[in-house]
């Protein structure tokens, strides 16, 4: 028998659905996840000893590829000296200088262990900080399991929010609202009937959770100028793309400055690592010096952070982001090459070293056309590709990830295997 199979029907008797994160489940797309045992580069064995090119990099850290040989130099020497000290060490204060250094928006930062922490500190500093309880979110974008967070709109463009998911509380979820991305309409009309009322927007500024989805600039720009006339703070999640798609992230990219920011995935190396910082009137608020209390024991792990510096240390190497947005250029530019040869409706497109894979005939720019894809399609190009060799992410609302290890071949090869599926699928 499989021996993903085998290992997936131990795990259901253990752990809810079978995996620690539901994306991991295959749900989406059918079939049996694969358990992985070793990465190296830009590559994964699984279980059985079976290859695969990664395009998920586990969900964006890896941008270096798997098992780096700095990083993990990095991470053994952090660990002699101790896993964790629950105090202050020399380390986390460089992590905090580099960010500050390499982020435009940020002054001050504080370390946290995930995005979700981040995310839910950064809302909680501040409501504390403009003494307002409402949050805006965008509908698609996800932002950590927070239960402030993990609400989807209302019935109504103006009606306050309702949970999508249980275990929220109504009375929770009341004080988010939700708008739908890219639209300037809507955006404006809120900020006319409750800016004055708003404690915060929270924003992924390229959206990589209900697949790639590209800011609209002028979307952006009217985002700041109605927070800054209402007093509302603008938050830039930056969990994914910071690192990612730039080295200041997507802000310095767009030349949108966020006031809170928050960073996780590419500044842990691929150990739990998450920050928020921003403009220093705000983190001021916050515990031992303000009144808004956070904390974490893990918070500034030595090895998390030791995996993060040598990251950011490597990822600031002349021409790396150029190198890395022209691989990731060059699959999604050989993808619709061979999927427009055989008249497929397909497109795509990156950002850095993001992308985005639709079974559309244009790259969706909003949640609703995004869910007007072929998600059928999708789903036997998943698995064409994962048989071949390829993973890909097992959802079509999925951002993937090209890493600084792919190489031009990689990438040959990878559209060779998808030009095959295009060809049977026409």
């Amino acid at each position: 028998m499989n021996q993903n199979k085998i290992l997936f029907e131990r795990s259901q008797k253990v752990i809810p659905g079978g995996v620690n994160s539901p994306v991991r489940a295959f749900k989406s797309v059918g079939g049996t996840p694969i358990f992985f045992k070793k990465g190296l580069g830009s590559r994964l064995w699984d279980e059985e000893g079976r290859e695969y090119i990664d395009y998920i990099n586990s969900w964006g850290p890896m941008i270096l590829g798997h098992a780096h040989p700095e990083v993990l130099k990095a991470v053994q020497s952090a660990s002699f000296d101790s896993l964790s000290f629950g105090a202050p060490t020399a380390r986390e204060l460089e992590m905090a200088e580099v960010l500050v250094k390499l982020v435009p928006s940020i002054e001050q930062v504080r370390l946290v262990s995930s995005g979700t922490e981040a995310t839910m500190s950064a809302i909680r500093v501040a409501r504390g900080f403009t003494k307002r309880d409402t949050l805006v979110k965008f509908e698609g974008c996800y932002h950590g399991h927070a239960d402030a967070l993990l609400v989807k709109a209302g019935s109504g463009l103006l009606t306050f929010g309702e949970p999508s998911s249980a275990g929220v509380p109504a009375d929770v979820a009341k004080h988010t609202l939700t708008l739908p991305y890219n639209d300037e309409e809507a955006l404006n009309a809120l900020f006319k009937e409750k800016g004055d009322t708003l404690a915060a927007v929270i924003i992924e500024p390229v959206v990589g959770n209900m697949n790639l989805i590209i800011p609209h600039m002028s979307f952006l720009k009217m985002l700041r100028e109605l927070c800054t006339k209402h007093g509302a703070v603008l938050i830039f999640d930056e969990v994914m793309t910071g690192f990612r798609v730039a080295l200041g992230g997507a802000q310095s990219l767009y030349g949108v400055i966020p006031d809170l920011t928050t960073l996780g995935k590419v500044i842990g190396g691929g150990l739990p690592v998450g920050a928020f910082g921003g403009r220093r009137d705000i983190m001021q608020c916050l515990a031992p010096i303000g009144p808004v209390y956070q904390a974490g024991t893990l918070s500034g792990n030595p090895a998390a952070v030791a995996a993060g510096l040598a990251t950011l240390k490597l990822v600031q190497a002349p021409h790396f982001y150029e190198e890395l947005t022209a691989k990731t250029k060059l699959l999604v530019e050989g993808l619709m090459k061979a999927a427009h040869t055989f008249n497929i409706k397909f497109s795509a497109q990156s950002v850095g070293g993001m992308f985005g894979l639709y079974f559309s005939e244009k790259a969706p720019s909003s949640f609703d056309e995004i869910m007007k894809s072929n998600r059928e399609a999708f789903n036997q190009f998943f698995h064409h590709m994962l048989t071949s060799g390829f993973y890909f992410g097992p959802s079509a609302f999925e951002a993937g990830f090209v890493s600084h290890a792919h190489s031009d071949e990689d990438i040959r090869r990878t559209v060779a295997a998808a030009q095959a599926f295009f060809q049977v699928l026409k």
